[in-house]
């Protein structure tokens, strides 16, 4: 879903992502109407990092909204990697649990690897495993992480054309970068149903000039490095799809507030662009719906298995 604006088109991930909800919504009342388990999903938050307790607890809330009962474990940031281990094989071996998330990032003196891996792979609703993510990048039916996933859904949902287009994906983190940049290039007729586009990967160490050259031939632009105002407008193709996954809270030095921002230079780039995403109101709420269409997905693999 899309408002237009006189400039670039506006892609609303807010309106998206509650079509998405809704449809789950409708999908698991059907599920447990036919004598279903209603999907269960556990979060576990290591700590008390206040953003990290209002993620979850978004999460927790969208839960409820499309009919997914939830809980959350709330662990001391001192708990040791083997206790926390203990924890995510109790809840891998509980049958009334379909999903299980670690909010991360984790203390320091926890391997995020080994715990990511820890999760089993049916209810990795995160699709952080390698056995999630290596699936996904044989172009095999995966549980596959849910920002790469939104980013995915909200282009084919506002029919942003890609067969064939050239896309440039900055970032390359294992969770984010990488994901997106597999799913944009794959071969779209496998069970990922990817996106076909000609992928270009840069990152932290690709030379500014570089980097604006790649963008400026790009007709699909997505960023998502947490670097404020990287992307600016002189780095865009006019028509451009620019899709901002970056998300920072900066300090606006001319009310002292604090505010949330992207990678973009919105108001610039929307002067060029074809379409785009702001933030906040774009990828962010398609992470959670997404989240939402795993878990119940879980759910549904884990039923036939019963």
């Amino acid at each position: 879903m899309r408002y237009v604006t006189s400039m670039a088109e506006i892609i609303d991930g807010k309106a998206v992502a509650a079509q998405i909800g809704e449809e789950i919504r409708r999908d698991i009342e059907a599920f447990v109407k036919k004598g279903n388990r209603t999907p269960h999903l556990t979060a576990i938050l290591v700590g008390e990092d206040p953003a990290s307790q209002i993620y979850v607890n978004n999460k927790m809330k969208t839960a409820t909204t499309v009919g997914i009962t939830s809980c959350t474990k709330s662990l001391p940031a001192d708990i040791s990697e083997k206790e926390l281990l203990d924890v995510i094989d109790e809840l891998n071996n509980d049958p009334n649990v379909d999903g299980i998330l670690v909010q991360l990032p984790v203390p320091e003196h926890i391997d995020e690897r080994k715990v990511c891996n820890a999760v089993a792979r049916e209810k990795d609703v995160d699709g952080f495993s390698v056995y999630n993510v290596g699936r996904m990048c044989l172009d095999m039916d995966s549980l596959i992480p849910a920002t790469p996933l939104g980013v995915i859904e909200l282009m084919r949902r506002n029919n942003i054309e890609t067969f064939g287009k050239n896309a440039v994906v900055i970032g390359r983190s294992k969770n984010v970068g990488m994901p997106i940049a597999m799913l944009m290039h794959a071969d779209g007729r496998n069970e990922t149903k990817a996106l076909d586009a000609t992928v270009t990967i840069c990152h932290r160490f690709t030379p500014p000039k570089e980097l604006a050259k790649y963008c400026s031939m790009a007709d699909i632009i997505i960023t998502a490095t947490g670097v404020p105002g990287l992307i600016t407008k002189e780095m865009v193709k006019p028509g451009a799809c620019v899709i901002d996954v970056g998300i920072t809270r900066i300090t606006d030095p001319n009310t002292g507030k604090t505010k949330l921002v992207g990678d973009v230079d919105f108001e610039e780039v929307r002067q060029v662009a074809g379409w785009i995403t702001p933030v906040p109101g774009g990828v962010g709420p398609m992470t959670v719906a997404m989240l939402m269409h795993n878990t119940f997905k879980a759910a549904k693999t884990l039923a036939k298995c019963e």
